[in-house]
């Protein structure tokens, strides 16, 4: 029950390092309008709004935001929040793939910029379903290791319905059905165990190597996207050696 994605380990590090910055506030208070929209302002009976708002605490989103985004979200301010979820495909370097997940209030201005963003950084747009098939929606809970073996994260884990424990370098990585995140949560809390994110995402089947000029290209095209403010998340099956990330590391 092991796997090594470099990939995975940069995004998740990345996304500690992005969630001290105004843009990861931003697709944070999205998600809880959305949630607000859908299944109405209360926490109690609406697990999507509760997870959106809790990841939002985590990532230290100011409460009087939060509770903006919540009445904005559930139509109590009187103003509209009118989003649309749209997947996008794309082929990157090396014969690397992307799913682009966009989360709009404006479908033209996000297919026009995701279409340059990816045209001006290398990649190519794909057909509908040609990339999509490669990857399977996931609960995707990463933790750091801190002397914990996959024997310590199985035995926590497994009653709650955790699929896989994979190796992915400083973290432990548990797979799960999207629904079982909460009781995965809720299992590490009663363990005493601390993770550092917990997503649904779009888990790649196989992993393709990059070399470290792939690589490098890679990066440019992830970065270009995930600035565009519509790209809620960049999920791609792209891997690198240990030796590729370190060289991407002294850069």
């Amino acid at each position: 029950m092991s796997g090594h994605s470099k990939w995975a380990t940069t995004k998740h590090k990345k996304a500690i390092i992005d969630s001290r910055r105004a843009k990861s506030f931003a697709k944070l208070i999205k998600n809880i309008e959305v949630a607000a929209r859908m299944g109405g302002p209360d926490l109690a009976g609406n697990p999507g709004l509760e997870l959106a708002v809790t990841k939002a605490k985590k990532t230290s989103v100011p409460n009087d935001n939060i509770d903006r985004a919540i009445k904005r979200g559930a139509g109590l301010t009187g103003e509209v929040v009118d989003y649309t979820e749209i997947m996008y495909e794309a082929r990157g370097p090396q014969g690397s793939a992307l799913l682009i997940e966009c989360l709009t209030d404006n479908k033209n201005r996000a297919a026009s910029e995701v279409r340059l963003a990816i045209s001006r950084n290398g990649g190519t747009i794909a057909d509908p379903g040609s990339v999509s098939y490669l990857f399977a929606r996931k609960g995707v809970v990463v933790l750091p290791k801190n002397g914990l073996s996959e024997d310590d994260i199985l035995m926590a884990v497994l009653d709650a319905g955790a699929e896989e424990v994979k190796d992915s370098g400083e973290n432990w990585e548990i797979h799960s059905e999207p629904s079982d995140l909460q009781a995965i949560r809720d299992a590490l809390k009663e363990a005493g165990i601390e993770y550092e994110t917990d997503e649904a995402e779009f888990v790649p089947s196989m992993q393709v190597d990059l070399d470290i000029d792939g690589a490098k290209k890679f990066m440019k095209l992830v970065d270009a996207l995930e600035d565009l403010d519509d790209v809620q998340n960049v999920y791609s099956n792209a891997d690198f050696s240990e030796e590729v990330q370190a060289a991407l590391d002294a850069e």
